[in-house]
């Protein structure tokens, strides 16, 4: 227990509430449109963004940010331009991983932080992590909210909301957008390699229990969140990376409420 003493350990506990809270209101979007793998284009894309920021001097979290932005608007807009989605994801899938592997080789001098965006390590988060997190937090509070409505009919049924006059554009290129920036702000915890789990397997579980959206989102919240706190337990008391830590455990997880719920 004297590990709780720590700050870093304070912001690890802090920074899994509040990702998961991100990450099980959209997460929930993007498991019932069953957009996982545009979700995970997006999460590799954003690497052409870190890249970028090391290049250029900038912080790699905020250049991540627009240039996965950039790509979820790239990968819808090709959608509506009659271009197949799976190829339109792994035009920005591939062009992301490219420019940031070309950007890294660029930069001079050793970047220390590369392993900790792509594996992730939530020990390592700091204020300005949190502080982006609690930001993006009030954002999907905020637009669940007011547009909660508008969101659950463009969830299950596009064509019933275009029927009805509902802004379905302007409520996909947002929610992409929210999309976008949860990935690059969980990127520290769980690395590009597995950030697309966090957004998708708590939110699977909570399917088994409830098919009501807004219990579903409550409900991944809760198990991301649970999934989050063995996760960091498991990584300190084995000494393995939290990350993936955190992975393990939230799919171990389902695997155990699948089987109960069949019994």
């Amino acid at each position: 227990m004297d590990i709780l003493h720590y700050s870093f350990f304070q912001n690890a506990l802090l920074g899994s509430l509040l990702a998961a809270i991100v990450c099980g209101i959209v997460g929930t979007y993007i498991v019932t449109r069953r957009l996982v793998f545009i979700s995970g284009g997006i999460t590799h894309a954003s690497f052409g963004g870190i890249g970028l920021g090391v290049l250029l001097g900038v912080n790699p979290v905020f250049s991540a940010m627009i240039f996965a932005v950039l790509s979820a608007f790239g990968v819808e807009w090709m959608a509506r331009r009659n271009v197949r989605e799976d190829s339109a994801i792994a035009v920005f899938w591939t062009f992301g991983m490219s420019v940031g592997i070309i950007c890294c080789f660029l930069t001079p001098g050793f970047m220390p932080d590369l392993p900790s965006f792509l594996f992730g390590s939530i020990l390592t988060i700091g204020s300005l992590d949190l502080w982006l997190l609690a930001v993006l937090c009030v954002i999907v509070a905020v637009c669940i909210t007011v547009f909660y409505r508008e969101i659950l009919s463009v969830a299950f049924d596009r064509t019933f909301a275009e029927s009805q006059g509902l802004p379905v554009r302007w409520i996909e290129y947002g929610m992409m957008a929210l999309v976008a920036l949860t990935i690059v702000s969980t990127l520290r915890m769980v690395g590009i390699v597995l950030a697309i789990s966090l957004l998708t397997i708590p939110q699977m579980t909570a399917n088994l229990f409830t098919f009501t959206y807004k219990r579903m989102m409550l409900l991944s919240v809760l198990i991301g969140w649970v999934d989050c706190l063995f996760g960091l337990a498991m990584s300190y008391w084995l000494d393995v990376p939290s990350g993936a830590s955190i992975i393990f455990v939230s799919i171990i997880g389902y695997v155990v409420a699948k089987l109960s719920v069949r019994k």
